[in-house]
């Protein structure tokens, strides 16, 4: 079973119109909805996938009941643990002229302690069951921000690797932490390192206390910097679509890979072909499967030094 966390869950909404013009009225041609966050967006990919998956944070009022009603029918297991705030909502509009999105994503319900613990004392029995864990997103407020360091360590105490893929610094704290592998943006990557330079940012940030760093180059793929060498493995072109999800089905390509223990190139070239998979799909967080196979066996993998 492979544990996904995501304390900010969210109802992901996506808006389609015909062109997105500032400050006019919009006639909105579709409107699709779904259990969102990126923890969430990992475990479908994972089910897809043939994986067991579990997922586990935070869900409350009645955007959240509308989320856990939605997940039922899907196949990751529902663990999250209730709160009395309301889970949020993100908005996606898709532009359909230019092909571009734009995203408004609402802050999150307030965790109280009480909550906290509750969460906690789950999610370490969830890790008994746990091949792998990956913890995902944001914070919502009134959690601590070095709460990712706590379910890291937590984790490796229990014996289960563990991804983490956040921002700012819940990712700077929680790499200290010594995670199995963390998966930041370029633009993550440079906050964290102060260096905009992709290799040299990889090695700094697997430096600073990551086992492996993958970090995401957008059109580029991906970049991953780990004990048996540094490889980049990029599409064979551009894609166009919506983007929200495809870090996530990154993310479920690496952790899908890592417990089926593929090499390097083999779990780098999935992680990219379901990236680029999750763009071309019509709904944010899910993933073109007539796509992924036409693209897994065109991801091209370099190998540009032996060791990191």
């Amino acid at each position: 079973m492979i544990l996904t966390v995501t304390l900010n869950t969210a109802l992901d909404i996506t808006y389609r119109v015909p062109a997105l013009t500032p400050h006019a009225s919009h006639r909105v041609s579709e409107v699709r909805e779904r259990p969102g966050g990126k923890g969430l967006n990992v475990a479908r990919v994972l089910s897809a996938l043939g994986h067991e998956s579990v997922v586990t944070g935070f869900a409350g009022g009645p955007t959240g009941a509308v989320l856990r009603e939605l997940l039922a029918p899907l196949a990751p297991r529902d663990a999250l643990v209730p709160v009395a705030g309301t889970t949020r909502r993100t908005i996606a509009v898709v532009d359909d002229a230019s092909g571009d999105t734009t995203q408004l994503n609402e802050p999150g319900p307030i965790v109280t302690p009480e909550e906290w613990a509750t969460f906690l004392t789950s999610y370490d029995s969830l890790l008994r069951g746990a091949d792998a864990v990956a913890l995902c997103g944001s914070l919502p407020p009134g959690i601590h921000v070095g709460a990712y360091a706590e379910l890291i360590r937590r984790a490796r105490g229990a014996g289960v690797p563990v991804l983490l893929d956040t921002s700012g610094e819940p990712l700077r704290r929680g790499i200290a932490a010594r995670p199995d592998l963390v998966k930041p943006n370029a633009e993550e990557l440079a906050q964290l390192t102060g260096s905009r330079e992709p290799l040299r940012a990889t090695r700094d940030a697997r430096r600073r206390g990551a086992h492996t760093v993958v970090a995401s180059l957008g059109p580029d793929g991906l970049l991953a910097a780990t004990a048996d060498g540094v490889w980049q493995a990029t599409p064979p072109a551009p894609v166009k679509g919506n983007p929200t999800g495809a870090g996530d089905s990154a993310v479920a390509g690496l952790l899908s890979g890592l417990v089926e223990q593929l090499p390097w190139p083999d779990l780098l070239a999935r992680a990219v072909a379901l990236s680029a998979a999750t763009v071309l799909a019509p709904a944010a967080g899910e993933f073109d499967a007539a796509a992924y196979e036409d693209l897994l066996p065109l991801i091209a993998v370099t190998e540009l030094a032996a060791a990191a």
